[in-house]
Parts: structure tokens; sequence; C-alpha cells
């Protein structure tokens, strides 16, 4: 079973199908399969960035202390 990868991972995933469907180079279908997974990729990222945005804001909006408190995810009760 393929692990998950990081973050950093997908966004350089990400990066290399935007300089290979920007070279040219591919086929039509080459082209929208890569376009395809730059969008899955994109997607991901978009999620786990929000994840972090709403973890920050939780620790800055508690009545001006820091702390952490458990969230829901949105995102992930919409899928199920």
């Amino acid at each position: 079973m393929k692990e998950k990868e990081t973050f950093e991972e997908e966004i350089k995933r990400l990066e290399k199908i935007v300089d290979d469907l920007a070279s040219g180079k591919l086929t039509l279908a080459e082209s929208l399969k890569k376009y395809e997974e730059g969008i899955k990729l994109a997607r991901g990222c978009s999620t786990v960035l929000n994840e972090a945005q709403r973890k920050v804001e939780l620790l800055m909006k508690k009545e001006g202390k820091f702390s952490l408190e458990k969230f829901e995810d949105k995102e992930s009760k919409e899928q199920e």
C-alpha cells in the first residue's frame, strides 16, 4: 500500500506537472491526463492549507490566549 505523500511532495509534483504542460511537448491525451492529476493535487493541497489556517485561527482567537481546540473538519464530513 502506497503511503500518502507529504504536502511538500505534492507541491513538487504539481510544479513538475505545470512545467510539463508549459513545455508544449506533450500530446493532447498526455496533457489532459497531467491536467487532471494537477487538479487533484491542487485540491488536496488546498485542503491541507485550509486545515492549517483553521488551526492557526483557533490558536489566535481563544480569548486572546494561545490554545488549541479540536475543530470539525467540514470537508471530511462532506466526503463521508
